[in-house]
């Protein structure tokens, strides 16, 4: 494996630490954990933080839209495409409150190519964000 396989997306946000948004393995491409942070900017949709960056309030449909738009951004890029998507891990920070938003916006995004996926709940992520996923997608050889 080189670098050839490593994949830096430009539009996605940039990686909170050492690790490329995605890999190529074989015909498979596995993404990094990917959030809904905008690309350039510490903003993060829909969040409100006080002053010490603690979140105040939170809009999880604003949040799954941009992970969900970050994701195809890297996919993309990476010479995969939305379709191809084979595997989702959701991590959401409040199961209880934010499933049924979140599994409703899934369902406009994935009603097409239905991949597998699994939701669990976490304590936090490692930014104020309530969503962060875990993609593998097939890519052409």
């Amino acid at each position: 494996m080189d670098n050839k396989d490593i994949h830096h997306s430009s539009k996605a946000p940039d990686p909170v630490g050492l690790y490329p948004h995605a890999r190529k393995v074989g015909n498979l491409l596995f993404l990094s954990g990917v959030g809904p942070r905008e690309k350039g900017t510490k903003k993060i949709p829909g969040v409100t933080l006080d002053p010490q960056g603690n979140i105040i309030s939170y809009d999880i449909a604003a949040q799954c839209h941009s992970v969900f738009k970050n994701v195809r951004y890297i996919v993309e890029e990476a010479g995969s495409s939305w379709e191809q998507i084979v595997d989702v891990t959701v991590f959401l920070t409040n199961m209880k409150d934010d499933f049924t938003i979140y599994n409703q916006i899934y369902a406009t995004y994935f009603k097409d190519n239905l991949p597998c996926r699994t939701t669990v709940e976490v304590n936090a992520l490692p930014t104020p964000i309530a969503i962060e996923l875990k993609v593998i997608a097939t890519i052409k050889e």
